[in-house]
């Protein structure tokens, strides 16, 4: 029974996974099947845990007490469920929560990166701005740089500094997301680009233009991108081949989403800037043939993508 639960689990993580996280769900298929589930498992929880506080009908109602409610009821789940499992409990009836559990204490995963990522979501009900990139910072340590935490035990890295690595692509991954859905998030009432940024660039987000001034400070917002991708890149050669190739792929292709902004010009107000999933799928398909992209050196954002794009031409 515990096996068909289980099994289950990972099969409801997975599908989760390729409807909301297609990055993470071409990366992770670059993994040996015993280890890709837990990452289904990683981002189910973070993606449950996202869209009780994302509710849109709610949002509209401004219903924050039931939202801190419910989102503190499914850490509590999580957490008595954990505390079960470790103790040598059995593993409930929710099949992801299961199955989350058992990533957990099997890929050895921090429980005190949980507290910190809960924290993160609760921020999202209180507040709606950041003054300072130091500011964004804070929010984002425990909504994305913990999550970088959470999946290199799950990637088995080689040598203990992978961790700042591994953290720095958390914050870019979250920071391209912040980016590219900057018109969602204000249908939320929320803004990620520092108030600072949009002050220095004259910037009014009200208006939902992409305006002189709005191109330059998102290009701005985007070189801070490249960086911390460019910081996260040392840490792909300390993994083991198979998690360096499906690091490397969810890399590429978040990274790849700064450029179809870029070819937008800058314009993430009228529609989704999104990578084909076809294109998705031959760069997962040609990094786990040729490697991951060897890039430590601080070089222009897209020139690692520009061969698998070379590539995608051809399969057209």
């Amino acid at each position: 029974m515990t096996l068909d639960l289980l099994k289950e689990g990972y099969k409801r993580c997975g599908k989760l996974t390729w409807e909301y996280g297609t990055t993470y769900y071409w990366g992770a298929a670059l993994l040996p099947r015993a280890r890709r589930k837990h990452v289904y498992a990683v981002y189910a929880l973070c993606r449950l845990a996202d869209d009780i506080v994302d509710d849109q009908d709610v949002i509209d109602q401004g219903d924050t007490v039931a939202t801190a409610a419910a989102l503190e009821a499914f850490a509590t789940q999580f957490r008595t469920a954990l505390a079960s499992r470790r103790a040598g409990g059995g593993l409930g009836e929710d099949p992801v929560m299961a199955a989350v559990v058992n990533t957990v204490v099997e890929c050895e995963i921090d429980p005190e990166c949980f507290d910190r990522f809960f924290g993160a979501m609760a921020m999202d009900l209180t507040t709606t701005s950041y003054e300072t990139w130091d500011d964004l910072c804070g929010y984002m340590e425990g909504s994305a740089a913990v999550i970088g935490e959470m999946m290199l035990p799950v990637l088995e890295p080689l040598s203990p500094m992978a961790y700042e690595p591994a953290r720095a692509l958390g914050l870019a991954f979250q920071l391209t997301n912040f980016l590219r859905d900057v018109d969602e998030d204000l249908d939320r009432g929320r803004v990620y680009v520092p108030q600072e940024d949009l002050r220095r660039f004259g910037v009014d987000l009200t208006t939902r233009t992409a305006s002189p001034e709005w191109q330059a400070c998102l290009a701005f917002e985007i070189d801070r991108n490249r960086e911390l991708y460019r910081q996260a890149d040392v840490g792909i050669a300390l993994l083991p081949g198979r998690s360096a190739r499906c690091v490397g792929a969810a890399r590429v292709l978040y990274a790849r989403i700064l450029d179809r902004i870029e070819a937008a010009d800058y314009d993430v107000f009228s529609s989704r800037v999104r990578v084909p999933t076809w294109r998705k799928a031959v760069t997962a398909a040609r990094i786990m043939v040729v490697g991951p992209p060897r890039t430590v050196a601080p070089a222009a954002g897209p020139e690692i993508e520009r061969s698998a794009d070379h590539v995608a031409s051809d399969t057209r």
